[in-house]
């Protein structure tokens, strides 16, 4: 069992990451399907998220942090708990592309289970909400602030990003030819 501040440490990747992963993803779905596209679109422009949203995210901490701690060093500032940036980096991603796949999921399963199809953007929000909910919990548990005020803000703040989402998907969609 890891130590309650090396859970702490990384805890602000961790939220970054999966929270950013989640919204990010389920932007595309929303929007996707505010535009009427298809579940393939969903698919492929949802993993390209996924995975270039991640790596850049990824690649973005690990340079801020390398960069922190350059400073630091330069003007003799040691820190003991300063964090290693590959690990930041890794955390963030990893984060990132594990949470963020559950708007995804139902998408996936819907390929090996046809009765889901009519349902997977319905069960994606489900997903999604429930994926929400626990990570606002267990951010309120680490940082000692009520989980049910945490769950919430954070299903909230995704809540808004979604519907912007499906909203510019579905004003747009008569874009396409």
């Amino acid at each position: 069992m890891l130590k309650r501040g090396v859970q702490r440490k990384y805890l602000a990747e961790f939220v970054y990451g999966s929270i950013d992963g989640t919204i990010t993803t389920f932007a595309v779905v929303a929007g996707t399907m505010g535009a009427s596209l298809s579940s393939a679109i969903v698919l492929i422009l949802g993993f390209a998220n996924l995975f270039a949203d991640g790596f850049s995210m990824a690649i973005s901490n690990y340079l801020s942090n390398k960069s922190q701690k350059e400073l630091n060093t330069r003007h003799k500032h040691l820190h003991a708990h300063e964090k290693n940036p590959k690990k930041t980096a890794i955390v963030t991603f990893l984060s990132f592309v594990i949470i963020g796949f559950i708007p995804l999921l139902s998408f996936v399963l819907a390929l090996f289970i046809p009765y889901l199809v009519p349902i997977q953007f319905q069960v994606s929000i489900t997903l999604t909400a429930v994926a929400f909910l626990i990570i606002g919990s267990i951010k309120g548990k680490v940082i000692g602030k009520n989980k049910i005020s945490s769950s919430i803000e954070t299903i909230l703040i995704g809540s808004a990003a979604a519907i912007l989402a499906f909203l510019v998907g579905y004003l747009l969609k008569n874009l396409i030819v």
